[in-house]
């Protein structure tokens, strides 16, 4: 007999931010951060913006309703940013 396993996306449970970082927790326990200067929009974004983010789609999206932003949860898993990581003050 075969067994078909079924991987799933980890979803986010809660989103929230501090300052300039975005934060979600994981349905599999982790929580990951990311700088909002990694998303053209999100870096133009005052703090108390950034601070309105939702889960939508069951936790497989953000969305940021003023911003008219949305992300997906894989997509920042997987690391997949549109703009480079701020470079550090020497």
């Amino acid at each position: 007999m075969n067994t078909m396993t079924v991987e799933s996306e980890p979803c986010a449970i809660r989103a929230w931010s501090e300052g300039r970082m975005i934060f979600l927790e994981l349905t599999d326990g982790r929580i990951l951060g990311f700088p909002a200067e990694r998303f053209r929009i999100l870096s133009a974004a005052t703090d108390e913006e950034l601070r309105e983010v939702r889960l939508e789609l069951n936790g497989s999206a953000l969305r940021w309703e003023d911003l008219d932003e949305d992300l997906t949860v894989a997509g920042i898993i997987a690391g997949r940013f549109q703009l480079p990581f701020p470079k550090q003050a020497a």
